[in-house]
Protein backbone atom coordinates (compact mmCIF):
# COMPACT_ATOMS: atom_id res chain seq x y z
CA UNK A 1 0.00 0.00 0.00
CA UNK A 2 2.86 2.55 0.39
CA UNK A 3 2.27 3.48 -3.54
CA UNK A 4 -1.19 4.46 -2.94
CA UNK A 5 0.14 5.94 0.79
CA UNK A 6 2.28 8.43 -1.35
CA UNK A 7 -0.04 9.39 -4.01
CA UNK A 8 -2.67 10.48 -1.95
CA UNK A 9 0.11 12.51 0.44
CA UNK A 10 1.18 13.87 -2.81
CA UNK A 11 -2.49 14.83 -3.63
CA UNK A 12 -2.64 16.25 -0.05
CA UNK A 13 0.35 18.16 -0.04
CA UNK A 14 -0.22 21.62 -1.22
CA UNK A 15 -1.30 21.99 1.88
CA UNK A 16 1.30 24.61 3.64
CA UNK A 17 0.48 23.18 6.82
CA UNK A 18 1.17 19.68 6.20
CA UNK A 19 4.27 18.25 7.74
CA UNK A 20 5.63 14.85 7.36
CA UNK A 21 8.01 13.46 9.29
CA UNK A 22 10.18 9.74 8.42
CA UNK A 23 12.51 7.78 10.52
CA UNK A 24 15.31 7.20 7.95
CA UNK A 25 12.13 5.17 6.19
CA UNK A 26 11.04 5.48 2.69
CA UNK A 27 14.11 5.14 0.23
CA UNK A 28 12.49 3.94 -3.73
CA UNK A 29 8.96 4.53 -2.36
CA UNK A 30 8.58 7.98 -0.79
CA UNK A 31 10.38 10.14 -3.24
CA UNK A 32 7.55 11.72 -5.14
CA UNK A 33 6.38 12.85 -1.85
CA UNK A 34 9.85 14.17 -0.71
CA UNK A 35 10.04 16.25 -3.60
CA UNK A 36 6.69 17.56 -3.32
CA UNK A 37 7.20 18.46 0.07
CA UNK A 38 10.66 19.91 -0.08
CA UNK A 39 11.62 21.51 2.90
CA UNK A 40 8.34 19.92 4.93
CA UNK A 41 9.85 16.25 4.41
CA UNK A 42 12.23 15.84 7.13
CA UNK A 43 14.07 12.90 7.76
CA UNK A 44 13.94 12.83 11.75
CA UNK A 45 16.38 9.78 11.56
CA UNK A 46 16.39 6.61 13.72
CA UNK A 47 14.91 7.94 16.61
CA UNK A 48 11.06 7.33 16.57
CA UNK A 49 10.66 8.02 20.02
CA UNK A 50 12.08 11.93 19.43
CA UNK A 51 10.56 12.20 15.90
CA UNK A 52 6.52 11.26 17.72
CA UNK A 53 7.41 13.85 19.99
CA UNK A 54 8.28 16.73 17.23
CA UNK A 55 5.33 16.09 15.64
CA UNK A 56 3.52 16.56 18.89
CA UNK A 57 5.21 19.63 19.24
CA UNK A 58 4.07 20.73 15.56
CA UNK A 59 0.34 19.98 15.71
CA UNK A 60 0.46 21.76 18.97
CA UNK A 61 1.34 24.91 16.95
CA UNK A 62 -1.46 24.14 14.39
CA UNK A 63 0.50 22.27 11.46
CA UNK A 64 -0.70 19.44 10.15
CA UNK A 65 1.95 16.35 10.98
CA UNK A 66 2.24 13.03 9.93
CA UNK A 67 4.97 10.71 10.91
CA UNK A 68 6.03 7.34 9.11
CA UNK A 69 8.11 4.44 10.22
CA UNK A 70 7.80 0.42 10.86
CA UNK A 71 4.84 -0.49 12.70
CA UNK A 72 6.47 -1.70 16.15
CA UNK A 73 9.21 1.07 15.69
CA UNK A 74 5.71 3.36 16.25
CA UNK A 75 3.70 1.86 18.73
CA UNK A 76 6.04 -0.27 20.76
CA UNK A 77 9.48 1.85 20.25
CA UNK A 78 7.44 4.77 21.22
CA UNK A 79 4.68 3.94 23.42
CA UNK A 80 5.29 6.33 26.28
CA UNK A 81 5.97 9.36 23.97
CA UNK A 82 2.61 8.30 21.80
CA UNK A 83 0.37 8.25 25.16
CA UNK A 84 2.38 11.45 27.07
CA UNK A 85 2.90 13.47 24.14
CA UNK A 86 -0.14 12.84 21.62
CA UNK A 87 -3.07 10.95 23.13
CA UNK A 88 -2.97 12.85 26.73
CA UNK A 89 -3.06 16.05 24.99
CA UNK A 90 -5.51 14.80 22.31
CA UNK A 91 -3.11 16.26 19.77
CA UNK A 92 -3.81 15.40 15.67
CA UNK A 93 -0.81 13.17 14.61
CA UNK A 94 -1.05 11.05 12.20
CA UNK A 95 1.01 7.89 12.72
CA UNK A 96 1.57 5.82 9.45
CA UNK A 97 3.15 2.63 10.47
CA UNK A 98 4.38 0.09 7.80
CA UNK A 99 3.99 -3.66 7.88
CA UNK A 100 0.75 -4.41 10.09
CA UNK A 101 1.05 -8.11 11.20
CA UNK A 102 3.79 -10.65 9.82
CA UNK A 103 4.03 -7.98 6.62
CA UNK A 104 8.44 -7.90 8.01
CA UNK A 105 8.37 -11.52 7.40
CA UNK A 106 12.08 -13.00 8.07
CA UNK A 107 12.89 -9.71 9.77
CA UNK A 108 11.55 -11.42 12.85
CA UNK A 109 9.79 -10.48 15.74
CA UNK A 110 11.40 -7.55 16.64
CA UNK A 111 9.87 -6.05 13.15
CA UNK A 112 6.46 -7.66 13.40
CA UNK A 113 3.21 -5.51 14.66
CA UNK A 114 1.27 -8.62 16.01
CA UNK A 115 -0.50 -6.52 19.40
CA UNK A 116 -0.31 -2.61 17.99
CA UNK A 117 -4.09 -1.95 17.90
CA UNK A 118 -5.06 -3.89 20.76
CA UNK A 119 -2.14 -1.99 22.71
CA UNK A 120 -2.43 1.55 21.22
CA UNK A 121 -7.03 0.97 21.68
CA UNK A 122 -6.04 1.89 25.60
CA UNK A 123 -5.29 5.46 24.93
CA UNK A 124 -8.12 8.11 24.86
CA UNK A 125 -9.52 9.59 21.64
CA UNK A 126 -6.91 7.41 19.26
CA UNK A 127 -8.35 6.47 15.89
CA UNK A 128 -7.08 3.30 14.73
CA UNK A 129 -7.15 2.78 10.56
CA UNK A 130 -6.03 -0.83 9.24
CA UNK A 131 -7.16 -0.29 5.18
CA UNK A 132 -8.19 -3.63 3.42
CA UNK A 133 -7.46 -3.12 0.06
CA UNK A 134 -5.37 -0.88 -1.80
CA UNK A 135 -8.48 1.29 -2.72
CA UNK A 136 -9.09 2.18 0.98
CA UNK A 137 -5.83 4.11 1.00
CA UNK A 138 -6.89 6.98 -0.62
CA UNK A 139 -10.29 7.39 1.99
CA UNK A 140 -8.40 6.61 5.05
CA UNK A 141 -5.38 9.33 4.80
CA UNK A 142 -8.21 11.81 3.75
CA UNK A 143 -10.29 10.91 6.76
CA UNK A 144 -6.74 10.95 8.56
CA UNK A 145 -6.07 13.91 7.75
CA UNK A 146 -9.25 15.41 8.62
CA UNK A 147 -9.22 14.07 12.01
CA UNK A 148 -9.48 16.01 15.20
CA UNK A 149 -7.59 13.77 16.87
CA UNK A 150 -4.98 11.35 17.28
CA UNK A 151 -4.76 8.56 14.37
CA UNK A 152 -2.68 5.32 14.28
CA UNK A 153 -2.67 3.73 10.78
CA UNK A 154 -1.60 0.36 10.11
CA UNK A 155 -0.48 -0.42 6.51
CA UNK A 156 -0.71 -3.82 5.20
CA UNK A 157 -0.31 -5.09 1.46
CA UNK A 158 -3.63 -5.46 -0.39
CA UNK A 159 -4.88 -9.19 -1.20
CA UNK A 160 -7.36 -8.33 -3.18
CA UNK A 161 -8.95 -11.98 -5.12
CA UNK A 162 -9.05 -11.43 -9.24
CA UNK A 163 -12.39 -10.81 -10.33
CA UNK A 164 -13.51 -8.64 -6.70
CA UNK A 165 -14.74 -5.45 -6.33
CA UNK A 166 -14.94 -3.92 -2.96
CA UNK A 167 -17.67 -1.92 -2.02
CA UNK A 168 -16.77 1.81 -1.22
CA UNK A 169 -14.36 2.41 2.07
CA UNK A 170 -16.57 2.15 5.35
CA UNK A 171 -15.33 1.08 8.35
CA UNK A 172 -17.48 -1.94 8.42
CA UNK A 173 -18.28 -3.30 5.10
CA UNK A 174 -19.93 -6.71 3.76
CA UNK A 175 -18.03 -8.41 1.39
CA UNK A 176 -20.20 -11.37 0.73
CA UNK A 177 -24.11 -12.10 1.77
CA UNK A 178 -24.81 -15.86 3.33
CA UNK A 179 -26.96 -16.99 5.64
CA UNK A 180 -24.11 -18.94 8.16
CA UNK A 181 -21.57 -18.05 10.00
CA UNK A 182 -20.98 -14.68 10.57
CA UNK A 183 -16.88 -13.70 9.56
CA UNK A 184 -15.35 -10.57 10.64
CA UNK A 185 -11.64 -10.27 8.82
CA UNK A 186 -9.46 -7.35 10.09
CA UNK A 187 -7.62 -5.27 7.37
CA UNK A 188 -5.82 -7.10 4.88
CA UNK A 189 -7.19 -10.59 6.06
CA UNK A 190 -10.72 -9.05 4.25
CA UNK A 191 -8.72 -10.41 1.05
CA UNK A 192 -7.35 -13.74 2.07
CA UNK A 193 -10.78 -14.70 3.48
CA UNK A 194 -12.84 -13.62 0.92
CA UNK A 195 -10.40 -15.68 -1.60
CA UNK A 196 -10.84 -18.72 1.18
CA UNK A 197 -14.70 -18.60 1.74
CA UNK A 198 -15.29 -18.49 -2.33
CA UNK A 199 -14.80 -21.37 -2.74
CA UNK A 200 -17.82 -24.22 -2.45
CA UNK A 201 -18.25 -25.58 1.37
CA UNK A 202 -17.95 -22.14 2.90
CA UNK A 203 -21.29 -23.12 4.58
CA UNK A 204 -23.11 -19.84 3.03
CA UNK A 205 -20.59 -17.24 5.57
CA UNK A 206 -21.43 -13.72 5.44
CA UNK A 207 -18.41 -11.95 5.28
CA UNK A 208 -17.13 -8.71 6.46
CA UNK A 209 -14.41 -6.73 6.75
CA UNK A 210 -13.49 -4.10 9.43
CA UNK A 211 -11.16 -1.56 8.93
CA UNK A 212 -11.71 1.49 11.84
CA UNK A 213 -11.24 0.18 15.55
CA UNK A 214 -11.88 0.91 18.52
CA UNK A 215 -15.25 -0.80 18.80
CA UNK A 216 -16.67 2.28 20.79
CA UNK A 217 -15.75 4.93 18.08
CA UNK A 218 -17.19 2.50 14.93
CA UNK A 219 -19.71 -0.34 16.51
CA UNK A 220 -21.28 -2.85 14.22
CA UNK A 221 -23.73 -1.30 12.07
CA UNK A 222 -27.18 -2.54 12.10
CA UNK A 223 -27.33 -5.07 9.04
CA UNK A 224 -24.03 -6.89 10.65
CA UNK A 225 -26.27 -7.23 13.68
CA UNK A 226 -29.41 -8.72 12.33
CA UNK A 227 -27.27 -10.92 10.12
CA UNK A 228 -25.49 -12.24 13.34
CA UNK A 229 -28.87 -12.39 15.25
CA UNK A 230 -30.31 -14.52 12.83
CA UNK A 231 -26.81 -16.96 12.76
CA UNK A 232 -25.76 -17.13 16.33
CA UNK A 233 -22.34 -18.56 14.86
CA UNK A 234 -19.23 -15.51 14.36
CA UNK A 235 -15.90 -15.84 13.60
CA UNK A 236 -13.41 -13.12 13.59
CA UNK A 237 -9.67 -13.19 11.47
CA UNK A 238 -6.96 -11.00 12.32
CA UNK A 239 -3.38 -11.00 12.22
CA UNK A 240 -2.96 -9.86 15.61
CA UNK A 241 -2.72 -11.95 18.74
CA UNK A 242 -6.03 -12.93 20.31
CA UNK A 243 -5.17 -10.28 23.65
CA UNK A 244 -6.57 -7.19 23.05
CA UNK A 245 -7.47 -7.97 19.29
CA UNK A 246 -11.18 -7.02 17.49
CA UNK A 247 -12.14 -10.85 18.37
CA UNK A 248 -12.31 -10.35 22.11
CA UNK A 249 -14.14 -6.27 21.77
CA UNK A 250 -16.70 -8.10 19.76
CA UNK A 251 -17.70 -10.95 21.83
CA UNK A 252 -17.89 -8.05 24.97
CA UNK A 253 -19.79 -5.96 22.59
CA UNK A 254 -21.83 -8.67 22.06
CA UNK A 255 -22.18 -9.64 25.88
CA UNK A 256 -22.80 -5.53 26.62
CA UNK A 257 -25.43 -5.27 23.91
CA UNK A 258 -27.58 -9.01 23.98
CA UNK A 259 -26.69 -10.22 21.08
CA UNK A 260 -26.56 -14.28 21.83
CA UNK A 261 -23.86 -16.71 20.22
CA UNK A 262 -24.04 -20.39 20.00
CA UNK A 263 -20.90 -20.35 18.34
CA UNK A 264 -17.67 -18.66 18.87
CA UNK A 265 -14.25 -18.78 16.93
CA UNK A 266 -11.35 -16.61 16.93
CA UNK A 267 -8.66 -16.82 14.25
CA UNK A 268 -5.50 -14.89 15.41
CA UNK A 269 -1.84 -14.44 15.29
CA UNK A 270 -0.45 -17.34 17.66
CA UNK A 271 3.47 -15.84 17.71
CA UNK A 272 5.86 -18.32 16.61
CA UNK A 273 5.03 -21.88 17.36
CA UNK A 274 7.82 -23.14 15.59
CA UNK A 275 10.35 -20.90 16.94
CA UNK A 276 11.76 -20.31 13.53
CA UNK A 277 11.10 -17.10 11.00
CA UNK A 278 9.78 -17.05 7.70
CA UNK A 279 7.89 -15.45 5.21
CA UNK A 280 4.44 -13.42 6.34
CA UNK A 281 2.85 -16.19 4.18
CA UNK A 282 4.88 -18.99 6.53
CA UNK A 283 4.00 -17.31 9.44
CA UNK A 284 0.19 -17.18 8.42
CA UNK A 285 0.44 -21.01 7.51
CA UNK A 286 1.71 -21.44 11.05
CA UNK A 287 -1.14 -19.70 12.70
CA UNK A 288 -3.82 -21.06 10.34
CA UNK A 289 -4.59 -17.75 9.00
CA UNK A 290 -4.03 -18.78 5.29
CA UNK A 291 -6.88 -18.97 2.78
CA UNK A 292 -6.27 -23.22 2.64
CA UNK A 293 -6.57 -23.17 6.52
CA UNK A 294 -9.53 -20.52 6.16
CA UNK A 295 -11.22 -22.46 4.00
CA UNK A 296 -10.82 -25.96 5.60
CA UNK A 297 -12.20 -24.27 8.93
CA UNK A 298 -15.70 -23.31 7.55
CA UNK A 299 -15.64 -26.73 5.09
CA UNK A 300 -15.91 -28.88 8.17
Amino acid sequence: MRRELCEALVARAPRPDLVFLTGDLGFGALEPLRDALGDRFINAGIAEQNMISVAAALASEGLEAWTYTIAPFCYARAFEQIRNDVCLHRLPVRMLANGGGYGYGVMGATHHALEDYGILSTLPGLRIFVPAFDGDVAAVVAAAGDSAGPVYLRLGRGELPAGCAPPPYAPWRRLRAGTGPVVVAVGPMAGVAWSALMEDGSNGADLWAVSELPLQANPPPEAFVAALRASGRLCVVEEHVAQGGLGQSLAAWCLEHAVPITGFRHMAALGYPSGTYGSQGFHRRECGLDAESIRAAFAA
